[in-house]
């Protein structure tokens, strides 16, 4: 006695042998998609990779033994489509019609009886188009990925490129703006973030979120710093970048004019984040860290310097100086620095009167040679103070 799934089969062997007419009654019922993406692929294709997919669905319901060809066309489809740039709810749709051609032909050729049949193994060709259809999503999806990871790939090295010429060849800042479709006249932030699954995350947020908002930009990363490169428009301003860097560690170089300079903001955005205090909630921005960049590209010359021209309160001719006055000393010295300059200034905000500040000065002179109220001395002054306070005086 045969069962549905039998019949269902031998329908099937008979739908084989005229299987070029089941494709015109599909490509009649899939021409709406088909002028989705009909200039992208060629006709000779689309009839071929549709015959071989109606054949493997054929040979799939009546249990017959598939073909090396046909092995692995659901996948070819795919990953061919994607290439192609098919939309893929307009290449599922298309595939899933076949259930619909494919049926009509099972019950053309099916009596009254076998229709009776027929219902009952309808889950059976409806699982052959499935899992046609699954595999053709696999492999676009698969494929599409790929062709993402290839085009991140390929930006990645254009923008070293761009690194490694430092902006100076006019031939490669051209074609970067190309690749990476930057206008090479247009302006430049950098932010850097130190590598690791912290600040690099925010930098990934950011960017995301500024891609939302139709910004221009590179992700990029180097064994120093993970990098996000914005270009600024009208609808994406230097607040807009800063905004969406809010609770991101991270040093932020000043604005680059045209792509050239972009080599130099990252240079500058990596100083930058090099001194992020431990506590950093959000972006430093290189103006405000001049002085400890500074110092932490001094290197051992921060220690010379500070021995240099604090010294003298540390190993003086009339021996160490008391704690107490060097500690006031150094934070009268400190207080004046911050300010602009003022005695007045400095004596209100230490709540003393101003022959007193003077006082200070000149006793702190005569321990280091430094007058704190020359220009050039202040300078040396506060690169000495924050570098002894940052530890690189050590």
């Amino acid at each position: 006695m045969h069962t549905p799934q039998d019949r269902a089969a031998e329908l099937a062997v008979e739908c084989l042998k005229g299987v070029d007419g089941l494709l015109g009654d599909w490509l009649e019922a899939v021409q709406p998609l088909r002028d989705t993406y009909e200039g992208a692929v060629p006709d000779d294709d689309f009839r071929e990779s549709a015959l071989q997919a109606f054949e493997l669905l054929l040979r799939t319901v009546a249990e017959l033994p598939v073909p090396a060809e046909l092995a692995g066309i659901s996948e070819r489809i795919g990953e061919r489509r994607a290439r192609q740039g098919v939309p893929l709810d307009s290449l599922l749709s298309a595939a899933r019609l076949d259930f619909r051609v494919v049926w009509d032909a099972l019950v053309e050729r099916a009596d009254d009886e076998d229709k009776v049949r027929l219902v009952a193994s309808a889950y059976h060709v409806w699982e052959a188009v499935e899992a046609h259809v699954t595999g053709i999503m696999t492999a676009y999806q698969r494929t599409v990925l790929e062709m993402g990871r290839q085009r991140e790939d390929e930006r990645r090295l254009w923008f070293d490129r761009l690194l490694e010429s430092g902006g100076h060849n006019p031939t490669v800042v051209r074609d970067v703006g190309l690749a990476l479709g930057f206008v090479p006249s247009g302006r430049f932030l950098c932010a850097a973030a130190l590598p690791g699954p912290g600040p690099g995350g925010g930098l990934h947020g950011a960017a995301a979120a500024l891609r939302s908002a139709g910004a221009t930009l590179q992700r990029q990363t180097l064994s120093s710093a993970s990098l996000l490169v914005v270009q600024l428009a009208p609808r994406v301003t230097e607040e807009t970048v800063l905004d969406r860097l809010d609770g991101v560690p991270c040093g932020v170089s000043p604005l680059a004019d045209g792509l050239a300079g972009v080599p130099r903001a990252v240079e500058l955005a990596t100083a930058t984040v090099r001194v992020l205090p431990e506590d950093a909630d959000g972006p430093l921005r290189l103006a405000d860290a001049w002085l400890d960049v500074l110092v932490n590209r001094a290197g051992h010359f921060a220690a010379h310097l500070t021995d240099d021209v604090l010294g003298g309160l540390y190993d003086g001719e009339g021996g160490a100086v008391p704690a107490a006055e060097k500690e006031r000393l150094l934070h009268t010295v400190r207080v004046h620095l911050a300010g602009n300059g003022s005695i007045a200034e400095t004596a209100r905000a230490l709540y003393c009167h101003r022959n007193t500040v003077q006082q200070r000065f000149t006793r702190f002179c005569e321990l280091t040679g430094r007058d704190v109220r020359r220009p050039g001395d202040a300078a040396l002054l506060a690169f000495a103070l924050r570098a002894r306070d940052s530890g690189a005086a050590k």
